[in-house]
């Protein structure tokens, strides 16, 4: 009865605890992360292939959107756990996919307030943050979303 008393009191109960905040906090992230898209959509972000002439009478600018998303201590635990037998790590996925979307956010919102009106070449780099040398796992990613802006041309 004690083991299972400890077992509840110290485990159970904080990862419980745990779930719910970084749910919560998750679910407010998207919500952010969804209303920015929709204010963004209207800049086309597109990937060329090979070199594209620049369109004329335009400026163009580089621009950089970066972001650090950490995991909460119960997708640790869990992935933790799914290290022991391997295959995917789906818990990881929302903190990657939040990292991407995120970055890429920034990097259109840097380019609308300089006054672009596309965006292109956008490429994403994405990177882990955490403890190699203790193998405790992915404790934060971080990503990159870096691309060319362009305006129709000032004073003309």
């Amino acid at each position: 009865m004690a083991d299972l008393i400890f077992f509840l009191i110290f485990l159970v109960v904080p990862l419980t605890v745990y779930y719910a905040i970084g749910s919560t906090i998750e679910k407010k992230s998207y919500a952010s992360i969804r209303a920015r898209e929709a204010q963004t959509i209207h800049i086309p972000t597109v990937t060329y292939g090979a070199k594209q002439p620049m369109p004329p009478n335009v400026e163009a600018a580089l621009f950089v959107g970066s972001v650090v998303v950490s995991a909460d201590a119960f997708k640790v635990f869990v992935a933790n756990l799914r290290n022991l037998v391997g295959g995917r790590i789906t818990v990881y996925e929302s903190v990657v996919d939040r990292g991407r979307r995120e970055a890429v956010l920034r990097m259109k919102e840097q380019a609308m307030a300089w006054g672009a009106n596309q965006m292109v070449n956008v490429r994403i780099e994405t990177s882990d943050v955490g403890n190699k040398a203790g193998n405790q796992g992915i404790i934060a990613i971080e990503a990159m979303a870096y691309g060319t802006a362009f305006r129709e041309r000032q004073g003309r």
